[in-house]
């Protein structure tokens, strides 16, 4: 089973699992050194993980999640990115169950590595809650009991761009100090400018909660505690004591208990209300509300992130005045955590806490700084529902209390065996005493105690009492004139010492340190040592029981009290049991010898030089060595161990490794490594293989330098493999194209390789052959291309030159040369000048090509404008001149400008923005003139500047197209002049990509309140309407949300309610409102959803008073479904053949008809009437009533005979009328007459009545002429003659025609056809007299009218022509 060793990344979040005990030298463990970064994607976007590691060898990285997998190729690409040598995981579409934690491992054979990160995917849009349209509700049941709402009005959802609803209604309900830390969970990083619209809802708030509350303070948002409830409080006086309190999770009302036990509970201390969730679950994660009856008092987010402890806090220990840290780390970024003790919440505090969170909000400190004796206790650090708890313990205290409470354990310990050694120095002179009075009553001897044998000393115990009786006496009364718990000590540390004394040293010497274990190599010096209480006593060495002496390879020291032996060289027998014995004491030990394997240095030496062969030789490696068996010798080479093979020998002996390489090539060239290993140790020696070869071919494509017409030069780069010794010379052979022979060039040395070929003939192409050579052999050849010789290759134009500084009397320049040299190198530059508003370059190099890139010109005036060009010389010479460099003027340097001043904001949309500055003053030695201005912004999430304009602008004005809508940005414009830029000039606030703030309100007036469509149709209310910001739409049918089937269409300026296939269903009020931040407006259509009507039922009629009849009918079956169906009732008499209608807009089934006449037979007819038309009618049974008939009588009177005829006349005559050219002209008379006359019109004295060109009309007397087109001919008298046979009239009138200039020539070509018209019939019109040959006129105005269409479609002389031939032909 392989190791599991935890190890620590330098990049916090990692996780490194050590395979092995011991890394082999030149390998290590996997590691990451760009881990992934947790992500916030909208649903349907792309998301990417991208991760950099390390390891050797190469690590395999590999993904996986939580939740699933993520071999689905058509969600999940895992790739590697070469360039940037980055792992990347791209999530194509991400779904809403993709949000989770993606974890990475990087593997190899030594270890693996591993990290997470967190994908949070942001739902688009908002889904509306089906609501039952059809119930049927029972409104006396709802009257009489009182319905309890168990929701509360949602929260509108956040739209993009906008602030979360969530975050305002959490700043309403928190304290100041939290408005940054609120923000921050929603990614709000800059507050300020919600402040004014904050207020202003925290005050309609506090309005609405003053009707029911009276105070309300104290508030503190939802946390879990240490005893694993999450709690939120409030400190609440209600106006009403019997006021409901409701709590709301997400909108739906959750019951809770004053039980402690049940999951929600309600606990009121006084004015303190305590609401919490025992045992939380992430399921409990939600937006908790607390209502007073309708009031909102609180609102907090209990969130519930899936995140767990990698490191836990750690129990420490401190002392007074030092810091304790307790640092904990996350497997998923959090931006803070709850930090508790016992009592509290711990807050960010300057003086005694500090709270920090590294940059991957992965790792979260708690700091607490000058520690005292009350910070003792549990310490908490609570992420979500997990919380993780260390101790600061009982050992933090006082630092001079404790070396207080040390010196008196000392001096306690000291006294206590001060007193023990005095006591028992009383009871050795005692016995003492007693044995010389036995000795001197055998012996007869002095009854006076020798005092001083044995060693007995007059000794004042702790007590100060002596050693006597009497002194021992007093000592027990001061004894017992202690306190009882001194006196128990004070007898304890007797009794232990006294035991200590007795049993471990005994009387006389003992060991202070013993001998201890020890382990030697051979060959090793090895040291024994020991320490007695004496230096006086003396004691023997043994081995194995054996008494030892100094010998040649044995050393015995005594250095006072110090008791060492040594061996100098240790061998194998030297292993044993060593002993040392004084005054029968002893101290043992056992000294074990080892024989780890080892290398001669000599033989190292020789071992570790390279050895060198080449191709195709043997390799051999012998190593000797010393070591106890058995030895495990391995054979390494480049990492790889060897095995025996066709190409490897290994010889292994006790004493000898040998290697073998055979037939050794280029590649086996590299480390070899010899490991000799045995029970003590391992030991290793490195040596290099060296396989010498020819070099590889000279590396391509060759770089021409030169291709001139007596030269060509080109270089190439070295071989990528020498062949293990240094290339000594290149052999070049040429070959002129269309020829098969190669010509050897000779060698050049190998320490520059190019070549530069002088014998070449121009206009020639050639081919070259290079070789490189060295020690061992010559390399194959490169190749080149074929070259030209003799070819004119101008070199291509550098860049435009650049301006390094500028004065009254010098401009310098620089200039980087052209990428195409023409083949050739670059001889120099031609640099020109010409003067602004000149089309004259001049030379300013006179004296020859410019060798440098950069040049000083002198030959300037001040104030003068300039500009400059360079252009490349080779060997064919000047190339094309590169662009001209701006406009330098020749005068000392600039100071940069000042600040814009005035800057405003002039308009703005959601796309563009115009600003407006004033140009900034110019101080003399100060700011000089500004001479353009850059315009750079900054959206509100990016730290960096984007310059807009790349040049600078002239105006002071400009507007930044581009924007993003509803986004914030910050502007500022800098002046700059040639000598730099200014100071940038920036708003107070940030600006945001809208117009400016417009109530909503609809464009058109007239628009339709109320729309009939058939059912079946489609139905389209398009509505306009005018609002900025960007509104909220919302569309209702009768007040509530419009069905699933109908489409709304929104655009910024109108918005579309489609129903393609309309049903009656649909019928309803349809209203819109649109909102923003600035008001709202709403606007109500009525549509009506209906189609023909089906009849009614059968008709009946009933008369119960005559001259009257009653039709009843059965309703329609669309009376039920159309409110707005009425029926309409129609009539027939026998002696009238048509219907008309009697009645309409009826609502019953019902009517009743007046006049009914007798004698008459009438039918009736009943239609159902809506509003898109009538049904088929139901008709009626024929009515009729008999009348009897009286007998008639009539008288007829005699008739006058009368005569009607008349002659005929004119009622209204023609009137003069003047028609402008190409118009139309209508002219008209009234005539009478009997009988009806004919009527007959004529122009100048020509019948128009049977002319195509005239539409002539006869209504009713009233006879009309009316001409399309007036032209020229139709200038003239008209006149009307009516006759019948009683008589004749005429009248007459004359019409002018106004001409225009264009038309003047028309009548010249008019008048000359009409000659021509009188040439060809011999006639003019003047002989065409009212008695004249009217057939003859009326055919010379045809031709006429024919002439004068050819002279507008042809030109006058193809048309005078024409006639002339014509005439000329009859």
């Amino acid at each position: 089973m392989p190791l599991a060793i935890k190890k620590r990344s330098r990049v916090p979040g990692v996780l490194i699992t050590q395979y092995v005990e011991q890394l082999p030298l030149g390998k290590s463990t996997p590691d990451f050194t760009q881990k992934p970064v947790a992500m916030t994607v909208q649903e349907g976007k792309k998301a990417c993980f991208k991760v950099m590691v390390t390891g050797e060898p190469a690590p395999i990285v590999t993904w996986g999640r939580n939740k699933g997998e993520i071999d689905d190729p058509e969600k999940y690409n895992t790739r590697y990115d070469e360039m940037t040598e980055e792992h990347i995981l791209e999530i194509l579409n991400v779904k809403l169950d993709q949000a989770d934690i993606y974890k990475c491992f990087a593997t190899n054979d030594y270890g693996k590595a591993s990290c997470s990160a967190t994908l949070k995917v942001i739902e688009v849009g908002f889904k509306k809650k089906s609501l039952t349209a059809n119930a049927t509700q029972d409104f006396r049941s709802m009257l009489k009991k009182t319905v309890v709402a168990t929701r509360k009005k949602q929260l509108p959802p956040k739209k993009e761009g906008e602030i979360d609803p969530k975050l305002w209604e959490l700043l309403i309900s928190a304290p100041k100090r939290d408005y940054e830390k609120i923000c921050l969970d929603f990614g709000v990083t800059d507050f300020r400018w919600m402040l004014k619209r904050l207020n202003q809802m925290k005050k309609e708030r506090e309005d609405e909660q003053a009707k029911v509350v009276d105070t309300l303070k104290n508030v503190k948002h939802i946390e879990v505690k240490p005893h694993g409830r999450a709690e939120f409080s409030f400190d609440m006086t209600l106006r009403d004591p019997n006021s409901a309190i409701h709590l709301y999770k997400d909108g739906t009302m959750v019951q809770y208990s004053d039980d402690e036990d049940s999951k929600h509970s309600l606990k009121k201390t006084g004015t303190k209300y305590v609401f919490s969730i025992n045992d939380p679950q992430p399921e409990d994660a939600g937006f908790y509300q607390v209502d007073v009856e309708e009031a909102n008092v609180l609102t907090t987010d209990f969130q519930v992130p899936a995140v767990e402890f990698i490191a836990k806090i750690k129990d420490t220990k401190v002392v007074e005045s030092e810091e304790a840290i307790f640092q904990c780390v996350l497997s998923t970024p959090l931006n803070r955590i709850t930090w508790s003790n016992q009592d509290s919440s711990l807050e960010q505090n300057v003086e005694k806490y500090e709270i920090t969170v590294s940059e991957d909000k992965l790792i979260h400190t708690l700091k607490v700084k000058d520690c005292k004796l009350a910070d003792n206790g549990v310490y908490y650090a609570t992420a979500g529902i997990t919380s993780s708890s260390a101790s600061l313990k009982d050992d933090l205290i006082n630092l001079e209390m404790e070396q207080q409470a040390k010196l008196r354990k000392e001096n306690d310990y000291l006294e206590a065996a001060k007193l023990a050694q005095d006591e028992k120095d009383v009871a050795d002179a005692a016995a003492r005493a007693a044995r010389k009075k036995g000795a001197d009553r055998r012996d007869g001897s002095s009854d006076k105690a020798d005092g001083d044998e044995g060693g007995g000393i007059k000794k004042k115990n702790l007590l100060g009492v002596g050693d006597n009786r009497n002194d021992t006496d007093e000592m027990k009364k001061k004894l017992l004139q202690t306190s009882p718990k001194a006196f128990c000590m004070i007898y304890l540390c007797l009794q232990f010492k006294f035991f200590l004394l007795n049993t471990v040293a005994g009387p006389g010497v003992q060991f202070v340190s013993g001998l201890s274990d020890a382990v030697a190599n051979i060959g090793e010096q090895v040291e024994l040592s020991c320490k007695l209480s004496s230096e006086a006593t003396k004691g023997c060495w043994y081995k194995n029981g054996k008494l030892l002496k100094n010998k040649n390879e044995v050393t015995i020291i005594k250095e006072g009290a110090y008791h060492k032996l040594v061996i100098d060289c240790c061998k194998k027998d030297d292993g044993a049991v060593y002993c040392f014995e004084a005054e029968g004491h002893k101290s043992e030990a056992k000294l074990n010898i080892q024989d780890p394997p080892k290398i001669d240095n000599d033989a190292l030496g020789k071992f570790t030089k390279p050895v060198i062969v080449k191709a195709g030789e043997n390799a051999e490696w012998k190593l000797p060595f010393s070591g106890g068996a058995p030895v495990n010798i391995q054979w390494y080479k480049d990492d790889d161990e060897l095995s025996p093979g066709l190409n490897v020998n290994i010889a292994i002996s006790d004493s000898e490794g040998q290697l073998r390489l055979a037939k050794c090539q280029r590649k086996d060239s590299g480390e070899v490594r010899i490991k000799v290993k045995n029970e003590f140790g391992t030991t290793e020696a490195i040596s290099k293989l060296i396989v010498l070869d020819k070099p590889t071919p000279p590396q391509g494509c060759v770089d021409i330098m030169e291709s001139g017409v007596t030269s060509i030069e080109f270089k190439w780069k070295p071989p990528k493999d020498s062949g293990g010794c240094p290339v000594t010379s290149y052999i070049i052979e040429r070959q002129q194209v269309g020829r098969n022979k190669w010509c050897n060039l000779g060698e050049i040395p190998g320490e520059n390789p190019s070549y530069k070929d002088t014998d070449v003939d121009p206009g020639r192409r050639y081919c070259y052959r290079i070789r490189a050579k060295n020690a061992v052999g010559i390399s194959d050849y490169l190749q080149t291309e074929n070259i030209p010789a003799g070819v004119l290759r101008y070199p291509g134009p550098p860049r435009a030159p650049k301006v390094v500084s500028t004065f009254k009397d010098c401009i310098s320049l620089t200039w980087f040369p052209p990428c195409d040299t023409g083949g050739t190198k670059i001889l120099g530059y031609n640099l020109e000048k010409k003067k602004k508003g000149s089309n004259y370059w001049s030379l300013v190099n006179q004296g020859g090509p410019i060798t440098d890139t950069k040049y000083a010109v002198k030959d300037v005036f001040e104030g003068a404008a300039y500009e400059f060009r360079v252009s490349a010389v080779n060997l064919s010479g000047a190339g094309d001149p590169s662009l001209s460099c701006d406009i330098i003027i020749a005068r000392d340097p600039m100071k940069p400008p000042g600040k814009v001043t005035d800057l405003k904001l002039t308009s703005s949309n959601y796309t563009t923005f115009t600003l407006a500055w004033t140009k900034p003053k110019e101080v003399k030695g100060v700011e000089d003139e500004a001479q353009g201005y850059y315009v750079e912004i900054r959206p509100q999430e990016n730290l960096e500047w984007i310059r807009y304009n790349n040049m600078p602008i002239t105006r002071t004005s400009y507007t930044v197209l581009g924007l993003k809508a509803m986004a914030t940005y910050w502007v500022r414009i800098i002046a700059t002049n040639y000598g730099g830029d200014g100071e940038p000039q920036d708003f107070d606030n940030y600006i945001i990509a809208m117009p400016p703030p417009v109530r909503p309100k609809f464009k058109h007036r007239n628009m339709k309140t109320f729309e009939v469509v058939r059912s079946g149709n489609t139905v389209r209310l398009n509505i306009n309407f005018e609002a900025s910001p960007m509104p909220e739409i919302c569309w209702l049918k009768d007040g509530m949300p419009v069905p699933k089937h109908v489409t709304i269409s929104n655009s910024d300026k109108s918005s579309q309610l489609l129903i393609p296939t309309s049903e009656w269903s649909d019928t309803g009020i349809y209203t819109i409102t649109v909102k923003n931040l600035v008001g709202q407006e709403s606007f109500s259509v009525e549509v009506r959803v209906t189609d023909d009507p089906k009849p009614p039922g059968p008709v009946e009629i009933d008369q119960n008073i005559p001259g009257t009849v009653t039709l009843s009918w059965t309703p329609s079956p669309d009376e039920k479904r159309d409110n707005r169906l009425h029926y309409m009732v129609s009539e027939r008499d026998s002696f009238k053949s048509s219907w008309r209608a009697v009645a309409d807009n009826i609502f019953n089934n019902k009517f009743t008809i007046v006049n009914i006449l007798p004698g008459r037979e009438y039918y009736f007819r009943v239609y159902a009437k809506n509003d898109v038309g009538l049904s088929p009618p139901s008709e009626s049974p024929v009515f009729g009533t008999k009348k009897e008939k009286a007998k008639f009588n009539m008288t007829t009177p005699r008739r006058k005979p009368f005569d009607f005829q008349s002659p005929p006349s004119f009622i209204v005559p023609l009137r003069r009328r003047t028609a402008p050219q190409g118009y139309e002209c209508h002219m008209s008379c009234a005539v009478k007459g009997d009988p009806a006359p004919r009527v007959t019109w004529y122009h100048n004295n020509i019948s128009l009545n049977t002319n195509t060109n005239y539409h002539i009309t006869n209504v009713c007397g009233v006879c009309s002429l009316l001409i399309l087109r007036v032209g020229a001919k139709d200038y003239g008298e008209y006149k009307v003659v009516i006759e019948n046979k009683l008589g004749l009239a005429e009248c007459s009138m004359t019409l002018n025609v106004r001409e225009s200039a264009i038309s003047l020539a028309t009548n010249r070509n008019f008048q000359q056809v009409m000659e021509m018209a009188d040439v060809r019939f011999g006639c003019g019109v003047k002989d065409v007299c009212p008695g004249g040959d009217l057939k003859h006129s009326q055919q010379k105005a045809e031709v006429v009218q024919t002439s004068s269409e050819m002279l507008q479609n042809t030109d006058l002389y193809s048309q005078l022509w024409a006639l002339r031939e014509e005439r000329n032909n009859r």
